[in-house]
């Protein structure tokens, strides 16, 4: 099946084929960075991403399940036109701030969560070079706390690519 017709989220779907090449990649425009320690969201393609990275970089990686993507409960890894007939009109832009996901978390818990990890990460890390393998949305909220951006699940606010590298200064 191809991922991109499935939602993500708490799903245990791997990497694709692209997925692996652009984590190989990044791997690679890792390289001289100065990078001491790896971590990683502990969803199945993040780790296949850290692991690929940890492999170039011969580091270890240690898992943080509080960088995990947001909670869509029962539509993690459900084909999207399945989740449209089950659950019409529930998409994250949909769904009002306190609302949840059918089985999952709303967009109030979410930015919470993320918002304390990252407090929480940044004061464990201070002043090392460290590498986050995380997710869109999480990185969207990390975003928004690092430049004063309102966050909104309405919009986003900083759209990221797989696999992209996004530096934060600490």
């Amino acid at each position: 099946m191809d991922a991109p017709n499935r939602y993500g989220g708490w799903s245990s779907l791997g990497l694709t084929d692209v997925g692996k090449q652009q984590a190989c990649a990044a791997s690679f425009q890792l390289l001289g960075k100065g990078i001491t320690e790896i971590y990683s969201s502990d969803l199945t393609r993040a780790k296949e991403t850290a692991q690929i990275i940890a492999e170039e970089l011969c580091l270890p990686v240690i898992y943080l399940p509080e960088f995990r993507e947001v909670n869509n409960g029962y539509l993690a890894g459900m084909l999207k036109e399945e989740a449209a007939r089950k659950y019409p009109g529930k998409y994250w832009s949909a769904l009002d701030w306190a609302e949840s996901w059918p089985g999952g978390e709303s967009p109030q818990m979410f930015y919470h969560r993320i918002k304390t990890a990252w407090y929480e990460f940044k004061e464990k890390v201070h002043s090392k070079t460290v590498l986050l393998v995380s997710h869109g949305g999480v990185m969207n909220v990390i975003l928004c706390l690092e430049n004063n951006t309102p966050y909104t699940n309405k919009e986003t606010q900083y759209k990221i690519r797989d696999a992209e590298i996004i530096g934060v200064d600490k």
